[in-house]
């Protein structure tokens, strides 16, 4: 580590002697950090009590990997049906390009295919972009297809540059560059893709190493991005931890001592530990203009983090959408569980069919005498859906009733109640059912068929449910 000469920080007006030039730590063996990584037992987590401070951009936005990543664990999706989502994509992320850009894979003529008609539509958002390995076969697949950037991936941790690449750290470091150049040769954009950062020696590989490709960008004048890639989840975000694992740390590393302005980093997250979401936002909160997602969180093993959690954490953490019409969170989930057979599990927060659903007769009730106890927010508002019960031996009374009004969109003076005859007689019904052995849900049609039995006493005692 070599100590830079005193500057003023224009920010605080005081002297610093910051940053520090970290150089290239050569090592012969792996750092695999067995402490903190003993593989045959869960990941640790170590604090250093080091905090750095919060530094959210002005500008944040969210990247799709739905065309990517998002295609590497479901069957893969047809050219028309990439051509769909994207259009759907646009229309999600609004004027102001909220959804900034999406990555295509080209190595098939299906996925190249489906490149060319997005283009075609000529959509300022999101941005076409591509991925490829960082190699010089990859690279000549992309340099002619009319993309202005390309993602490239260039392994942080010793243990894809030494016991999968079979590398030194200076022969990656190398490769990485040259493919760099070769991209800006061509009039691209290189995004560099630091795959594993959160087993990768920060100080000794991947800051020496931003440091290059940041000097390399101010030399040639073409804007080069790192996607900081946590690929197996290990990142915390919690205030204190050691590196590798400090979400706060590696963004405040990356922007303080290799000198990458927020808009030239993305962060790009798994869900291993069940932190995908947070960890995203905490890499905004710290300094990461951009967070990269998948629709429906469909990724490698347990997913990326879902474009729709983030347009939630967007509006929650700004105070509104900027543009974004989360409507067509709906609407994507919709065409994908439909057209292309995806399994969504209906618990999932937003899109499964059950995120806003009730059971419980307690909650049913609640529901009737007032949403807001029940319902996460305004859901039909929202996103197009409107809080739903559905009826079994524990959602009593009241949620028959219920179901009944939300059927029919019956609210105030207009709604049943569970005190009307006909929601008694159902009730009979309902009971009758589950005395006799029933396990399972009354569906929708059963429910159905029992309203249109009493139709008539319905009309007639004022319910309107033509």
């Amino acid at each position: 580590m070599v100590y830079s000469k005193l500057y003023l920080n224009p920010n605080t007006n005081l002297l610093e002697q910051d940053p520090y030039a970290y150089e290239l730590q050569d090592v012969e063996k792996p750092e695999l950090f067995r402490e903190i990584y003993p593989y045959t037992d869960v990941p640790k987590v170590a604090f250093n009590y080091r905090k750095v401070p919060a530094n959210m951009p002005e500008d944040i936005f969210i990247t799709d990997t739905t065309f990517r990543d998002g295609q590497q664990s479901r069957t893969p999706y047809t050219t028309d049906q990439m051509v769909e989502i994207y259009k759907m994509l646009n229309r999600l992320g609004g004027p102001k390009g909220m959804i900034r850009q999406t990555e295509f894979f080209v190595y098939s003529k299906k996925d190249r295919d489906a490149l060319e008609k997005c283009m075609e539509l000529d959509y300022r958002f999101p941005e076409i972009t591509t991925w490829i390995r960082a190699s010089k076969k990859d690279f000549e697949l992309v340099k002619d297809l009319g993309v202005k950037e390309t993602g490239v991936l260039m392994s942080a941790s010793d243990y894809h540059i030494f016991n999968k690449m079979g590398l030194t750290r200076k022969q990656a470091l190398d490769k990485y560059m040259g493919i760099a150049k070769e991209c800006i040769e061509a009039g691209l954009r290189p995004r560099c893709h630091l795959e594993d950062i959160t087993r990768a020696d920060f100080y000794g590989f991947v800051i020496p190493f931003a440091g290059a490709l940041r000097k390399l960008s101010d030399e040639s004048g073409v804007p080069i991005k790192l996607r900081v890639c946590d690929t197996m989840g290990y990142g915390i975000p919690y205030s204190g931890v050691s590196l590798p694992r400090s979400i706060s740390g590696i963004i405040y590393g990356l922007t303080h001592y290799a000198g990458f302005p927020s808009e030239m980093l993305e962060w790009h997250g798994h869900n291993d530990f069940y932190k995908g979401v947070v960890n995203a936002a905490t890499a905004w909160m710290y300094g990461c203009s951009a967070v990269n997602c998948s629709l429906l969180g469909i990724g490698e093993r347990t997913g990326n983090v879902p474009t729709e959690a983030m347009v939630m954490e967007y509006a929650s953490l700004r105070g509104h959408f900027n543009g974004m019409d989360p409507k067509v969170i709906t609407e994507l989930a919709d065409y994908i569980v439909n057209e292309t057979g995806y399994d969504l599990p209906p618990m999932t927060p937003f899109v499964g069919r059950n995120f806003n659903l009730t059971r419980a007769g307690i909650h049913a009730d609640g529901l009737l005498k007032d949403e807001e106890i029940y319902n996460i927010f305004d859901t039909e508002k929202i996103l197009g859906r409107p809080a739903a019960v559905s009826v079994n031996n524990s959602s009593g009374i009241a949620g028959i009733a219920c179901w009944i009004n939300r059927r029919y969109h019956l609210n105030f003076d207009k709604a049943i109640s569970k005190k009307h005859p006909v929601c008694e007689k159902i009730k009979v019904w309902v009971d009758k059912e589950y005395e006799n052995g029933r396990i399972t849900l009354i569906s929708d049609d059963e429910m159905q068929a029992q309203v249109d039995m009493y139709r008539d006493e319905l009309i007639a005692s004022g319910i309107d449910i033509k």
